[in-house]
């Protein structure tokens, strides 16, 4: 997936909106469908340097493919696992960011999980995963801070594209980072060696009586 250039100030600023943004609680007013090329639908790959990529991928579904209902908050809100390539020598932790890009709160993606200062011995998270690995640390989501594993909970109409970012850091970062997307953003900035992503899709369980906008 190509991913557009933007500057660093533009990626501030739409995490300072996501932060402001973490929990949808019913204002349909600020949802809205993202639209092609639309600035506050682009994922944070951009602070990797050009060129420099991870391959990321998970057992449960392909790049581009369907998330399994047992992935969402349908029905287990299991982890699905992830895996991804090493990053660079320089590499000293990896940090996750999971975003819903194509329904946007407030302008920006809404945020379902982060995970920061995984070791960078560590380049796999196996399914069902229900505690950070030694060391690491749970972020910001829009359920609010230190939040585990929110997969999708997908209204009703068109599929919903979820982007499982990894990023490979020349540090570890410092506790305030999980403050807020703001934080997070801010701290990892600069320090991305490469950065990867797998996409899924997210749908409406048929069989759910209801989905609220997640």
């Amino acid at each position: 997936m190509t991913v557009r250039r933007t500057s660093l100030a533009m990626l501030a600023a739409l995490a300072a909106v996501a932060s402001a943004g973490l929990a949808p609680t019913g204002a349909a007013a600020q949802l809205s469908r993202a639209t092609p090329g639309q600035a506050g639908a682009r994922t944070l790959l951009d602070l990797a340097p050009a060129g420099a990529r991870l391959s990321v991928t998970s057992p449960a579904f392909a790049d581009g493919g369907d998330i399994p209902f047992e992935n969402t908050q349908y029905r287990g809100n299991v982890f699905p696992g992830l895996a991804w390539t090493a990053g660079p020598a320089a590499t000293r932790s990896y940090a996750i960011v999971m975003q819903d890009n194509s329904l946007l709160w407030r302008g920006a993606p809404i945020l379902h999980w982060t995970l920061f200062n995984i070791p960078a011995a560590v380049t796999r998270l196996d399914p069902g995963l229900t505690a950070p690995p030694a060391g690491a640390v749970y972020g910001p989501s829009y359920k609010g801070l230190a939040q585990p594993y929110a997969g999708p909970h997908t209204p009703p109409g068109p599929k919903d594209s979820y982007h499982f970012e990894v990023f490979a850091l020349d540090a570890a970062l410092p506790p305030g980072a999980g403050a807020s997307f703001e934080a997070l953003v801010g701290a990892m900035t600069g320090h991305v060696l490469a950065g990867g992503e797998v996409v899924g899709l997210g749908r409406k369980d048929p069989d759910a009586a209801g989905a609220p906008a997640k």
